[in-house]
């Protein structure tokens, strides 16, 4: 069958509606403006009002007789004068007139003085690193103007950039990493130190947009996360960087909070995870929050060099296995973990070619959290026993088969002492603290797209899960209970998390565990 064409009412509608739409809206327009002075007199009549009935109401009763008959008395005086009601009429309208008016300050167009002086000292800066002799039509050239290459920009109340949209030549060699850094560098200097700048760059568009980042929130405390089993928490970041939030209860308070969500168990692509950090920068805190999560589901080794006692609250508690600080204690209990990982492993594999459900005890997580295993190294060696991080190479390589997930917290000082099996299996990042350009890239594989900054508090830092995008993160302030330091309100949050004390030791690293 021939097609019959459609209708002409449905071959043009879209057109048609576009012009009335187009019509409607100019009518619209062209109304408001006729009829401006009477919506604005309108209004006017309508504020007048209003306070005249918050005059009457604030108006005690014994006081609203006399009230009246002094109305009455102007009402009647202005009707017995010449032109009186002409002249209250024009006297009302000219009141409402007044107070009908739009009362929102006109926003200046532009920037102001200093404003645009600020803006041009940064279009000068940016002509040596953006500009070439062989341009016909150069977009920054000595004494040009800024308006052309700043399409876009907004300013804090302390008058400084806090957005900014940054055009740049097509040969630009955005590219490069270097180059990139150059103007990154030069925007930090210019714009102001002691703030975090989100660089995000357009390489289609030939666009740099500069977004001055809020500091992340330092009040979080431990609490009980809303996560699935084998969802960890370890910080929180910004919003624009995850597509989810959690429910997070401050005080009375509940709010919504973007977080670094970290994934284990048998379908993680990042099973493992290193922290680095500088002494005090919250390394130690964040083991000790992930072992609180942890608990949840699991059971965990925990392997303490430092040896200061920061982990003795979980000493004795329920899905805890054992708190080692000594070196011979850290060997036997790692040298049961691999030992353990077998097991489980050798438990699947029979349960799998019998067509039978895993057992219980293979898919109850187990963790072992090592803080500063480099410090137990030296003592090991010294007692003839092998260093602890060797021991590491069964649940590093067959871990998340095993659903065992290894965490090794290391100081920088310390980074040439991590084996070789912990820099490959650990591909799940953190670096708290303040740290180079260079060294955050070195640990973490890629560059942050933030400028960090000198000084941060306990537990700020960056996160970078496997081949993901580098995010900043703050660590909820999980403190030891027992210090002194503690404040109440932190110290009685961890202890309400901590599991309760149990009736017996469950394994001991020195012996065999019952197959």
């Amino acid at each position: 069958m021939a097609r019959r064409p459609l209708p002409r009412i449905l071959s043009n509608g879209s057109a048609q509606i576009a012009r009335s739409r187009e019509l409607a809206r100019t009518a619209a327009d062209s109304a408001t403006d006729v009829l401006h002075p009477l919506i604005t007199i309108s209004r006017g009549l309508r504020r007048l009002a209003a306070a005249g009935r918050r005059k009457w109401a604030d108006t005690p009763k014994d006081r609203r007789g006399p009230l009246l008959f002094l109305v009455a008395s102007v009402v009647l005086v202005v009707a017995l004068v010449p032109y009186g009601p002409l002249l209250a009429v024009i006297s009302v309208m000219a009141a409402a007139a007044w107070h009908g008016r739009d009362r929102a300050p006109a926003e200046p167009e532009g920037p102001d003085e200093s404003q645009a002086q600020r803006l041009q000292s940064l279009y000068d800066a940016l002509v040596p690193y953006l500009s070439t002799p062989d341009d016909p039509a150069p977009l920054y050239a000595h004494g040009g103007d800024w308006e052309k290459v700043f399409p876009a920009y907004e300013f804090d109340g302390t008058g400084r950039v806090s957005h900014l949209v940054v055009r740049y030549p097509a040969y630009f060699t955005d590219g490069e990493a270097d180059s990139r850094a150059r103007i990154e560098q030069l925007l930090h200097a210019k714009s102001g130190r002691g703030r975090e700048y989100h660089f995000d760059w357009d390489e289609e568009g030939n666009q740099l947009t500069v977004t001055v980042l809020s500091p992340l929130p330092t009040d979080i405390a431990a609490q009980r996360f809303v996560t699935s089993p084998g969802e960890t928490v370890l910080g929180f970041t910004d919003p624009t960087q995850v597509q989810r939030t959690l429910p997070l209860s401050h005080g009375e308070e509940q709010r919504d909070v973007p977080p670094v969500v970290w994934r284990t168990g048998p379908r993680s692509t990042e099973p493992h995870l290193l922290v680095m950090g500088e002494p005090g920068s919250g390394t130690t805190t964040l083991l000790r929050s992930i072992a609180l999560q942890a608990l949840q589901h699991g059971d965990i080794l925990i392997v303490d060099g430092s040896g200061t006692g920061e982990y003795a609250c979980l000493t004795g508690r329920d899905g805890v296995l054992a708190v080692e600080c000594a070196a011979s204690g850290a060997v036997a209990s790692l040298e049961w973990a691999g030992r353990e990982t077998e097991r489980r492993l050798i438990a699947a594999n029979h349960a799998r070619q019998a067509g039978q459900p895993l057992p219980d005890d293979t898919r109850r997580p187990l963790w072992l959290l090592l803080d500063r295993p480099g410090a137990l190294a030296h003592l090991a060696a010294a007692d003839g026993r092998p260093d602890p991080q060797s021991l590491l190479q069964v649940p590093l390589r067959h871990g998340r088969a095993a659903n065992v997930t290894v965490v090794v917290a290391e100081q920088f000082d310390s980074a040439d002492t991590l084996s070789d099996a912990v820099r490959q299996h650990t591909r799940a990042r953190v670096v708290l603290g303040p740290a180079s350009p260079t060294r955050l890239e070195a640990i973490l594989g890629a560059p942050p797209h933030t400028t960090p900054v000198p000084v941060m508090p306990p537990g700020r830092g960056y996160a970078r899960l496997g081949t993901g995008p580098v995010h900043r993160l703050q660590v909820p302030a999980t403190p030891d209970p027992h210090d002194d330091a503690t404040s109440d309100v932190q110290r009685q949050a961890v202890l309400e998390l901590l599991p309760p004390r149990s009736a017996q030791v469950l394994v001991k690293p020195e012996q065999e565990p019952v197959a």
